[in-house]
């Protein structure tokens, strides 16, 4: 009786140990998946935390550009004869030299005179070379909302003023929120509509559109719809040229 009674108790306290053992290795488990999911979101959370400490950095400041009837992201006249449509990255080198150097003479010669109404398209697809940036989405993203306020063409000339390369960092969002600013927006307005991303239907309609007509790459220039040097950046006397014909075929 005894002996039955001290090998009960054994197996007890054998068992008992082993339930131990079995807790103490539930345990570890699920303090090992607690670490590895606060890691993995750490690892989630980390790069835009460093985004978000990062420092604005220097601003270069614009003096406010006159446009001919300015509207959205066009400018010059509904009913103008001559339709000029321009798809453009803010990320674009090209784009940066188009719009400082092509560009105003358009308005000036051609805008202004009411022969042509010029828009402007989005076309946002450098971010596609680096999978972590979203510059140029962004970029667009917060021109849009500039324009909503009918600053599009001066937060455009802040954008080129402060390109400095490709994924850089220009346009991190705390540097496009900071443009804003310096423009003197409405910046509840703004700051609602560029975390709501409100335009991004629109962008990526103009996006579609440049694909559908074969634009591959920006600045791509069409007159009437017809792309100007396909793969090239048409010069000043390209793109007259091609409005005077377009201007005359109409007369006749």
């Amino acid at each position: 009786m005894a002996r039955n009674k001290a090998a009960k108790s054994k197996r007890q306290v054998i068992r008992e140990e082993r339930q131990k053992k079995r807790r103490r290795q539930r345990l570890l488990t699920i303090l090992a998946i607690t670490a590895g999911a606060i890691i993995v979101v750490g690892l989630l959370v980390y790069p835009s935390i460093q985004k978000s400490l990062a420092p604005v950095g220097e601003i270069i400041t614009i003096t406010p550009a006159s446009r001919p009837l300015p509207n959205g992201t066009a400018m010059g006249e509904e009913g103008a004869t001559v339709l000029v449509e321009v798809w453009e990255d803010f990320q674009c080198p090209a784009c940066r030299n188009y719009s400082t150097d092509i560009e105003p003479l358009i308005a000036e010669n051609y805008v202004a005179t009411g022969h042509v109404r010029y828009v402007f398209r989005q076309f946002p697809f450098l971010d596609e070379r680096v999978p972590s940036s979203n510059e140029s989405q962004q970029s667009a993203n917060a021109s849009m909302c500039a324009a909503e306020q009918e600053r599009f063409w001066d937060y455009h000339d802040m954008l080129f003023a402060n390109w400095n390369g490709e994924n850089r960092g220009a346009f991190s969002d705390k540097r496009l929120v900071a443009f804003a600013d310096a423009l003197g927006l409405d910046m509840d307005r703004f700051n609602s509509c560029f975390q709501q991303n409100k335009y991004r239907d629109e962008i990526a309609k103009d996006k579609a559109d440049g694909q559908e007509l074969g634009v591959t790459g920006t600045p791509s220039v069409f007159v009437d719809g017809q792309q100007l040097k396909p793969g090239f950046v048409p010069s000043y006397q390209d793109i007259a040229l091609a409005i005077d014909d377009a201007l005359a075929a109409s007369d006749g």
